[in-house]
């Protein structure tokens, strides 16, 4: 897709231009590589539903099917990729499965996956699909398939391979993400700590890097424990790897994680393996399919800058624990006023603006940067207009003050700011 159409110099009628803009935010990186399909939706949506603005109810089915055949489209294009290069080489005795977005290897044996392979587009920003929570056994896998008595009270979560989220651009796909084929036993503190951290950090690459194949599994070797109940044949893994992969040209670049199936600290920079390395400990080879001299490149790489620029420098910056004098406190207190009435201070080192959120949030957060996060400022959309200045551009590395009431979102405490003198600036 040519990304320098101007929309603004098309001819269109203003509500069939709004529309117009949001599907061009929603083409995803397939459509990228002409403008013409773009300019054809253009043509339809503004010449031919402002043929019908008196019927409001036409003109809304007409746009319904285009966004319509957009997303099957998109998935048609996820599963040519996973085909073409995310499968791995044939596993002895797997059942392997292709469902809307994500390809699973089952093990009959271990009851849980090899391992699961999906794609992040970049436009999974503007997804809007939430947890549907509908566990259940996979409907094509018929070969001792796990199910819900395995893992009710067992004392581990239900853990996803391909994180549900990473479908919120889909909600029949983000449903399919809970067929037990996606699903390991895993420790609850490492599910929602950090894990957790690790696929929010992995959504936040594919913005950036407009798309991610990413390959998610287990360890699996033999005599590893089972959950006791249930079937008694649910393995429990020691160990679970994630691999993302950005697959354009010309930046092919690789990286790998490997994670304790236990309660560990986030540190991203101390989990970081090579792919070589997960194919020795796992048996598997993975993108068989890929030319020999990217294969060999991507597979070797382990370098977590090549995705995170700052990473070193952020996350070797401490929090700081300075006075800033009567009434005021630091990102190292806040947790010790959750409900509370308080003024926070602290560096401000990374910002975002979602425009096409539910709420329009704007994030800054303060002495750590997402995901590590330890202090947010929550500006919503519909107060931006309350600020003289743009939030996320003014305030990135300032030294700053926030008043408000201290609440937790996901853990992480956080106050939210609908006026402009509720954040002080101490130094610019």
């Amino acid at each position: 897709m040519n990304s320098k159409i101007n929309i603004n110099k098309i001819e269109c009628h203003s509500l069939e231009k709004r529309n117009l803009i949001l599907i061009f935010n929603k083409i995803p990186a397939y459509a990228r590589m002409t403008g013409k399909i773009f300019l054809f939706l253009a043509f339809v949506i503004c010449q031919f539903t402002s043929s019908y603005s008196q019927d409001s109810t036409i003109s809304y089915q007409i746009q319904k099917n285009i966004f319509s055949d957009l997303e099957k489209n998109k998935i048609k294009y996820i599963q040519k990729l996973i085909d073409s290069v995310g499968i791995a080489a044939p596993i002895p005795n797997e059942v392997l499965v292709k469902h809307a977005a994500f390809t699973t290897s089952y093990n009959p044996s271990h009851r849980v996956p090899n391992y699961v392979v999906h794609v992040i587009p970049k436009d999974i920003l503007y997804g809007s699909a939430t947890r549907t929570n509908d566990f259940r056994p996979d409907p094509a896998i018929k070969q001792n398939m796990s199910d819900s008595t395995d893992y009710w009270y067992s004392g581990f979560d239900r853990g996803h391979l391909a994180a549900s989220a990473d479908f919120k651009w889909n909600r029949y796909a983000l449903s399919e993400s809970y067929f037990y084929s996606n699903i390991i036993p895993q420790n609850k503190e490492l599910n929602q700590g950090a894990w957790n951290k690790l696929e929010m950090q992995v959504r936040e690459w594919a913005i950036d890097n407009n798309e991610l194949i990413v390959v998610t599994g287990p360890i699996l070797q033999d005599n590893l424990p089972k959950i006791p109940q249930g079937s008694f044949k649910v393995s429990i893994p020691e160990y679970i790897f994630k691999i993302v992969v950005d697959y354009y040209a010309p930046d092919f670049k690789a990286i790998a994680f490997i994670y304790p199936n236990k309660n560990v600290p986030f540190e991203l920079d101390k989990h970081v393996v090579s792919i070589d390395s997960i194919e020795k400990l796992s048996g598997i080879d993975f993108f068989p399919k890929m030319e020999n001299e990217i294969e060999n490149t991507l597979e070797a790489q382990q370098d977590i800058t090549a995705f995170e620029k700052n990473y070193f420098k952020n996350s070797s910056s401490k929090i700081s624990s300075k006075n800033y004098g009567k009434g005021k406190i630091n990102t190292t207190q806040v947790k010790e006023y959750i409900d509370k009435q308080a003024c926070v201070c602290g560096k401000v080192v990374s910002t975002k603006y979602n425009e096409n959120g539910k709420t329009n949030p704007t994030y800054i957060n303060l002495d750590k940067k997402y995901p590590e996060h330890v202090f947010t400022i929550m500006i919503f959309g519909q107060d931006r207009s309350h600020f003289s200045y743009v939030p996320e551009v003014y305030l990135q590395g300032k030294e700053i003050c926030v008043k408000g009431k201290i609440s937790e979102y996901k853990g992480s405490p956080q106050i939210i700011a609908n006026k402009e003198n509720q954040i002080e600036i101490l130094s610019k």
